[in-house]
């Protein structure tokens, strides 16, 4: 059972349900080992390193061609994300992400892409600074198309009755993230446990109907700008069929 798993803060309360989650010896050996940054698990994911992981939203689109099943538990924005941010003033995508530096263009934005544990570092910044030279991408879409936009999705290759038990367990559960576990990230972020805590506030983990409305508009939008999905060879054929989602 290969897990990987996005290592931003945003994921912190999957983390928390994960450590009391009841899982196979073999689940927890790996759970640790497999952990980076969006594109480099998409590339993990597709070539079949990890069986089940959170990636790019936008990996998802290779679903049918692939042979997985995205889950309905990822990263979702629902007003702000504060994580995902465009630098008008700079340009450059950010090499850690697929998705965001689609949806920049599918935005019709220009700016240089920052995500994750930094953007947010940077958006705090200028927050203490009464600055606000950024825009948030996940603000701007749902301003612009009035649904939830979806970064991150869990996505399963193997072992589909473990993953389907522990996605349901997830979807209800509302989880409390525990003093040492919020303390260490703190400690490896350097933001500080209220503002970890503040930030973790305004993302949601649940891809229900309206988010996944959100996800199909988005792919959408790839398939009449062109934006190709991430794919283990370049010279490979795309398909733009919309993935299956089940409820």
């Amino acid at each position: 059972m290969r897990f990987g798993k996005i290592d931003y803060l945003n994921l912190l309360p999957f983390e928390a349900f994960i450590r009391t989650y009841p899982k196979p010896s073999c689940f927890q050996l790996f759970y640790n080992k497999k952990k980076s940054y969006p594109v480099k698990l998409n590339h993990e994911f597709l070539f079949g390193r990890i069986d089940a992981g959170f990636v790019s939203s936008i990996t998802a689109l290779r679903a049918r061609n692939e042979r997985f099943k995205p889950s309905r538990i990822g990263i979702v924005a629902r007003k702000e994300v504060l994580s995902v941010i465009c630098l008008p003033q700079q340009r450059g995508e950010d090499y850690q992400s697929a998705t965001s530096n689609a949806l920049l263009k599918v935005l019709g934005l220009k700016g240089r892409v920052l995500i994750g544990d930094r953007a947010l570092v940077e958006v705090l910044k200028q927050k203490s600074e009464n600055k606000k030279d950024y825009i948030d991408l996940g603000k701007f879409w749902v301003n612009k198309e009035h649904l939830p936009f979806v970064f991150g999705r869990l996505c399963v290759k193997k072992n589909h009755r473990f993953y389907e038990k522990l996605v349901q367990a997830f979807y209800r559960k509302r989880v409390k993230i525990p003093y040492f576990l919020l303390d260490n990230a703190a400690l490896k972020s350097g933001i500080s446990k209220y503002e970890i805590l503040k930030y973790l506030e305004v993302l949601s983990y649940k891809i229900d109907k309206k988010a996944n409305f959100g996800v199909e508009r988005f792919y959408r939008s790839l398939r009449i700008l062109r934006i190709k999905a991430p794919q283990r060879f370049k010279n490979k054929d795309l398909c733009y069929k919309l993935p299956q989602f089940h409820q």
